[in-house]
């Protein structure tokens, strides 16, 4: 699969609102890693290789162990390895990544807001729907993952 454009060169004004976003999130309050996680879970429903390898690379770099990133996608089966806190937001993930399928339902919420308070909330969502456009981004224009030139 051969990239398309750079959007980031292309509309560098677009790409300055996102990286503006994305800049808030790291200062927002929420850890790091649970930020990165939700990125993660978002970029593999959305089938996005870029993302998922950058992420998968961050969280990693950060001490997460190797494990963990192989669990995410079946975080629901992974017992104890994920966190009350990081079980209810992978579950807020994949209820407003799949905001067309699920409609995000009253219990969805009632149990992301027994984890999280209202900024965090708001933060958290704010990731979910700024990595989702990412996303979208990432694999109209095909972009390739770091990795694909590593292990060639």
């Amino acid at each position: 699969m051969s990239s398309r454009i750079n959007y980031m060169k292309a509309a560098p004004d677009a790409a300055k609102g996102f990286l503006n976003v994305h800049g808030y999130l790291a200062q927002c309050g929420l850890d790091k890693n649970l930020i990165d996680l939700v990125y993660l879970r978002v970029s593999q429903i959305n089938g996005c290789a870029f993302c998922i390898d950058m992420h998968s690379q961050d969280l990693h770099k950060h001490g997460v162990p190797f494990e963990k990133l192989i669990l995410t996608s079946a975080w629901r089966e992974a017992g104890e390895v994920f966190t009350p806190r990081e079980q209810a937001a992978l579950a807020w993930t994949e209820s407003v990544a799949n905001v067309a399928e699920t409609g995000v339902p009253d219990e969805d919420y009632a149990a992301a807001t027994a984890a999280f308070n209202d900024k965090e909330l708001s933060d958290l969502s704010v990731a979910i729907a700024l990595m989702s456009a990412f996303n979208r981004l990432g694999v109209t224009f095909r972009n390739t993952p770091v990795a694909a030139s590593r292990l060639v």
